[in-house]
């Protein structure tokens, strides 16, 4: 038997005894994902890593349609441009089994969960939130990133200016009952990143460019 198997039998013994701690977790994703992560996305993998974790670790926490939708949206849209975009899949099912998750499960149920509320008014929207969630969503970031998506989506807040769909973002949160300021600092943080990452990207293509003029 080769070392390789046998850590990860080591380590799918434990999953199973017991949390895993985050250093744990990240021995256990890089013999998942044994290869080089470009610098632009090497802190965003991180942190999802750490985030993912840490929530294993929550007792109230559940994996629910909001969460499943955060989860896989946010990493789509962080990940943009990522190279070789193949090895995305196995990134991604890498970073949900080394924090306890089911990578299938997530993406079927986050793809059901944005079938119901494709092309609904916001009104729509906010319904089957209510009827789908009736119990005590647990707050975190991704959850949060998951309710965002879905309003952006609605079908008559296309033309809505920024100010107003903030408005109505910070209403929705607190009918459910969760933080406005931390959702509003979620949502915040994920539209710089996001900026952050295509200014990035804009400027290693322009770089690239210079260096290809350069060599002839």
């Amino acid at each position: 038997m080769s070392d390789h198997t046998l850590t990860l039998l080591r380590f799918t013994y434990k999953k199973l005894k017991e949390k895993l701690t985050v250093s744990d977790s990240k021995k256990l994703f890089h013999e998942q994902f044994p290869y080089v992560i470009p610098g632009l996305y090497k802190r965003i993998v991180d942190e999802m890593l750490v985030e993912l974790n840490l929530l294993n670790h929550q007792n109230s926490f559940t994996v629910d349609n909001l969460f499943c939708i955060g989860l896989t949206e946010t990493f789509k849209e962080l990940m943009k441009g990522y190279k070789p975009e193949k090895h995305l899949d196995i990134l991604f099912e890498s970073l949900c089994i080394s924090t306890n998750y089911v990578a299938k499960e997530i993406k079927e149920i986050s793809s059901k969960s944005q079938e119901e509320f494709k092309d609904k008014s916001l009104e729509d929207v906010l319904r089957i939130l209510k009827e789908k969630n009736n119990s005590k969503l647990y707050p975190s970031r991704i959850l949060n990133l998951g309710i965002y998506i879905l309003i952006s989506k609605a079908q008559n807040l296309k033309k809505a200016s920024e100010s107003e769909m903030n408005k109505i973002i910070s209403n929705i949160f607190e009918d459910l009952n969760l933080s406005v300021t931390k959702a509003e600092k979620d949502i915040g943080i994920y539209k710089s990143s996001i900026l952050k990452m295509e200014q990035a990207k804009e400027l290693i293509e322009e770089l690239r460019v210079k260096d290809k003029k350069k060599d002839k």
